[in-house]
């Protein structure tokens, strides 16, 4: 059944999957952007990854909407049979005021949620995190996170970021249970995602392929996360539109977890001829480095942790299929260097 759909933040990473999955299912998308400059940007990204390219000029509307801002939200919700709610600010380094980051990310979710309910739309998904699930002790008898855990905020390996996800998702939630329980909400929790950008524009975690292939870094930290492909992230999305069934549940979207230096490792064996790290870096000389790298200093605290994620529910309630890790890395790193990106 053909469906018009708002989705939000589509100019982002996973979103434009998302379009593009949207698209050639037949629905409708009316996808918002924060600069109207980036309307024009996706409908042409878009059009060349569509089985038919047509449907990014006559199924496919843009609109603008700003994560702190009222201005529209009302008027994009109207006639929409679901919203996708994937805007949320991601930075790379941490800010010096985590507000910066918070205070977005929990506003946008509850304008999207508010205006769901102005307009009568009773489906909505909402792109969350593993930031939200695995900052917390693992359960007595488990050796992974599952849907059942949240982060705690005061953990101390828990950035700005991690909280932003946890607290918006827990303000969606709380405002379903509270507001208006007659909205069918779905929530992807998806882990360190990789795989093919469409276009140019990418996420921190494509950065950090990039700046591998880049050999910017003699040796990695270690640290290693929950891996999923972008491809099926949107897939997921998809899904969780498609079945009432998954209304109510958290879906963790993980086909497995690595330690950045075996990243380094399957690109090494990938691109023998580049100077990518595969060694483990020192606390000491991390520590120092942070001094001078935002991006090192946000991953002090959990230096040393491989985070475990499980993907069973996608798999059992979705029949989620997942890419390896190993296969979204390559497919990152093929789409930079093919692209002439790095």
């Amino acid at each position: 059944m053909t469906q018009t759909v708002l989705l939000t933040g589509a100019s982002g990473f996973i979103a434009r999957h998302i379009a593009a999955r949207l698209l050639d299912a037949g629905h409708v998308v009316r996808a918002s952007v924060r600069d109207t400059r980036r309307g024009e940007a996706l409908r042409v990204s878009l059009s060349g990854h569509l089985a038919d390219p047509e449907a990014a000029a006559s199924r496919l509307e843009v609109v603008t909407l700003d994560l702190t801002g009222d201005t529209g939200w009302g008027e994009a919700a109207e006639g929409v049979d679901a919203i996708l709610h994937t805007a949320s600010p991601f930075p790379i380094a941490q800010p010096k005021d985590e507000a910066e980051v918070i205070r977005p990310a929990v506003d946008g979710t509850l304008r999207a949620l508010r205006a769901a309910q102005s307009a009568g739309v009773r489906r909505v998904v909402l792109t969350s995190s593993v930031a939200a699930i695995i900052h917390s002790p693992l359960r007595p008898g488990r050796d992974s996170h599952d849907e059942d855990d949240w982060t705690d905020p005061a953990h101390p390996a828990a950035t700005a970021y991690d909280r932003s996800k946890t607290m918006a998702e827990r303000a969606a939630w709380d405002f379903v249970a509270g507001t208006d329980p007659d909205i069918a909400l779905s929530v992807i929790n998806p882990g360190f995602v990789l795989g093919p950008p469409l276009g140019t524009r990418f996420g921190s975690s494509v950065g950090f392929v990039k700046r591998l292939l880049s050999g910017k870094d003699p040796m990695l930290p270690a640290l290693g996360l929950p891996v999923v492909d972008v491809r099926d992230v949107a897939e997921m999305h998809l899904r969780a539109l498609d079945r009432p069934e998954t209304a109510g549940k958290r879906y963790i979207a993980s086909a497995g977890s690595m330690w950045f230096t075996e990243m380094g490792r399957v690109l090494k064996a990938a691109y023998p001829d580049r100077r990518i790290a595969t060694r483990t870096a020192p606390k000491p000389l991390l520590r120092l480095l942070a001094l001078v790298d935002g991006e090192v200093r946000s991953i002090l605290p959990a230096l040393g942790t491989l985070k475990l994620a499980s993907g069973l529910r996608a798999v059992s309630e979705m029949d989620m299929a997942f890419i390896p890790p190993e296969q979204a890395l390559r497919a990152s790193a093929r789409h930079l260097i093919e692209n002439g990106l790095v």
